[in-house]
C-alpha cells in the first residue's frame, strides 16, 4: 500500500477561505498511522487569575491560519514535504475542574505520543503545559524546557489553589517533569508581588532571561545561552503570546508592557533549528481582545515555525544518516 502522508488543501485549487476550519486547512484525523506532528486543540482557560477566554483561542488561530503557506523562505523548505501533519481537532476539557481537564489531556495525547508522533498544543491558558508535560514524560522521562513567557508562572498558589496558570511551572519542577538544569526562560518582566518572585523562580533552578536583558544583549547572543542550558536530549518548548510587547499581540490574558517585537519573537523561534524539540505549545490567546486577528495570525505564524524546527530536523537528521559511511 502507498504511504499515506498528510499535507493542507493546495490553494490553488480550493481558495483559502473555504472549507471547515482546520489548522492550515490540514486533515482533520485521529488515526496517527502516518503521522509526524500533530495540532491539538487544548480550550480549558478556567486556571487563569485575570481575563478568561483561552477557551476560544484554538478556533481564532485556526482560522487566522488560513493565510499560511507551505514554504518557510527564511529555513528554506517546503514542510510538509519532509513531515506528514493533521489537525487532531480539540480535547474535550471539563470547564472549571483542573484536575479531571488533567486527566482527559493526559489520555487524549498518549496515542499521539506512543505513535511517535509530534504534538503541537494550542490553548488554552498556561496551565494546560502542566497536563502535556505528564503525559509528555510518561514517554520522554523529565525534558528540558524552553519557556517564552513574561511571567515566571513558579508562584506556590493562588487564593488556595495550587493548580493555576501561574503556578504550572513550580508544580511540573515538583513532580519531576522538568529538568531544571535544562530549563531556561525567556522574556520576564512586569511588576511583581515582592523581590523575592524572580529568587523564587531561580530557587528552583530555572535560569532567566529578563526581556531587558534580552533586547540590551540580542537575539544571536541570547540564542547561544539557550542551546547551552538545553544540551542534548529532549525538551519542550512552551510559548505564552504574552511574551510579545501587547502592540504586537493584544488578545491575551495578561498583557505586559515593554516586550520583543513579533519579529524578536520569530527570529528567536528559528535559531533554536537542531535541538531536539518533542513538544510545543502556544498559549493564552484570547480573541475577544484581539484587533484584527493580529494576536491569532502570530500565534499561528509560530505555530509554523514550530512545524519548520521540526520538518528541519527530520531533514537534516536524514542527510546525517544517508551521508554516513554504509
Amino acid at each position: 500500500m502507498p504511504e499515506v502522508r498528510y499535507r493542507p488543501v493546495d490553494a490553488m485549487k480550493a481558495p483559502r477561505f473555504t472549507g471547515i476550519g482546520s489548522f492550515m486547512r490540514l486533515p482533520q484525523v485521529t488515526n496517527m498511522d502516518g503521522v509526524d506532528a500533530a495540532i491539538v486543540g487544548i480550550p480549558f482557560d478556567t486556571g487563569v487569575s485575570y481575563r478568561v477566554g483561552g477557551r476560544f483561542g484554538p478556533a481564532a488561530i485556526r482560522e487566522a491560519s488560513r493565510l499560511l503557506r507551505p514554504y518557510h523562505v527564511e529555513h528554506e523548505i517546503e514542510i510538509f514535504d519532509h513531515l506528514s501533519v493533521v489537525d487532531a481537532g480539540d480535547l474535550a476539557v471539563v470547564p472549571g475542574n483542573v484536575q479531571a481537564s488533567y486527566a482527559v489531556m493526559i489520555e487524549g495525547l498518549r496515542p499521539i505520543l506512543e505513535a511517535g508522533v509530534v504534538p503541537l498544543a494550542i490553548g488554552g491558558d498556561h496551565g494546560i503545559t502542566l497536563g502535556e508535560l505528564r503525559a509528555v514524560a510518561k514517554r520522554h522521562g523529565r525534558v528540558g524546557l524552553i519557556d517564552f513567557d513574561s511571567h515566571t508562572d513558579t508562584w506556590d498558589s493562588y487564593w488556595g489553589e495550587r493548580y493555576t496558570h501561574g503556578t504550572w511551572c513550580k508544580r511540573a519542577i515538583e513532580e519531576g517533569l522538568i529538568d531544571s538544569r535544562r530549563a531556561v526562560q525567556l522574556g520576564i518582566r512586569g511588576s511583581l508581588y515582592g523581590s523575592e518572585d524572580r529568587g523564587a523562580a531561580r530557587a528552583l533552578g530555572l535560569h532567566l532571561i529578563p526581556t531587558e536583558e534580552l533586547l540590551r544583549r540580542g537575539v544571536d547572543e541570547v540564542l547561544a545561552e539557550v542551546r547551552q542550558r538545553v544540551g542534548t536530549g529532549p525538551v519542550f518548548l512552551t510559548f505564552d503570546i504574552d511574551f510579545v510587547d501587547p502592540g504586537f499581540a493584544p488578545g491575551t490574558g495578561t498583557p505586559e508592557v515593554g516586550g520583543p517585537s513579533s519579529r524578536d519573537a520569530l527570529r528567536l523561534v528559528r535559531g533554536l533549528r537542531g535541538i531536539d524539540l518533542i513538544g510545543f505549545d502556544l498559549v493564552e490567546v484570547l480573541p475577544q481582545y484581539d484587533h484584527g486577528e493580529v494576536t491569532s495570525l502570530l500565534a499561528g505564524t509560530l505555530l509554523h515555525e514550530f512545524l519548520a524546527l521540526i520538518a528541519l530536523r527530520r531533514r537534516d537528521l536524514g542527510e546525517v544518516l544517508n551521508a554516513a559511511p554504509s
